[in-house]
């Protein structure tokens, strides 16, 4: 699917983003909702992103090159209670304004949890990529530790919860490998 990746580097700030033309696709989480491990599996490899069993520790817009055609866009973690309320400012600023002004960003894969209610932080994310018209389709990871019938069940409440489409809603698992093809034909879709 995607045979060459490079990690390319890591801001903190907006001035440290990588000065290039490939277009950019951004992934969206809270905290420990898998995300690390769901770019890990799409790009096939195994520690690309960092997964860690302490949330809230992607402190930075981690960006990776991807066959020289587009670069994906690891967003900090949001909503982690854990960390003080100034580092959580900092973070929320990032996001907003990688989100707001980066002329790259081309779409968004949103991602959520598939075994628990969308939170209010997930519906305000869902409430700005609407309002900001970007391209976007919801990953709803870990749907491997729910069984079919559930799995059903959790996609549809997902989708209504946020105020979307339930086709809009893709089941993944990074251990399984579930929607890994509909998340690749989603991200050429963007690049065209």
């Amino acid at each position: 699917m995607f045979d060459d990746v490079e990690f390319i580097k890591s801001a903190h700030e907006s001035d440290q983003y990588p000065r290039h033309m490939f277009p950019e696709v951004a992934f969206s989480g809270r905290s420990n909702v898998g995300k690390s491990s769901l770019i890990n599996m799409l790009l096939g490899r195994k520690k690309l992103a960092r997964i860690s069993s302490t949330p809230g520790r992607t402190r930075s817009i981690n960006f990776f090159r991807v066959d020289d055609r587009f670069c994906l866009v690891d967003l900090p973690g949001y909503g982690y209670a854990r960390v003080p309320e100034e580092e959580k400012d900092r973070w929320a600023f990032l996001i907003e304004d990688y989100l707001h002004h980066r002329r790259n960003l081309r779409g968004i894969v949103q991602i959520v949890d598939a075994r628990h209610e969308p939170s209010e932080d997930d519906i305000l994310m869902m409430d700005w990529l609407m309002a900001a018209d970007l391209d976007f389709i919801v990953a709803a990871t870990k749907c491997d530790k729910l069984n079919r019938s559930q799995q059903n069940i959790q996609k549809e409440m997902i989708a209504r919860e946020l105020g979307i489409d339930e086709c809009i809603v893709v089941l993944t698992s990074a251990t399984e490998g579930y929607g890994k093809k509909r998340l690749t034909t989603f991200i050429k879709e963007l690049l065209g």
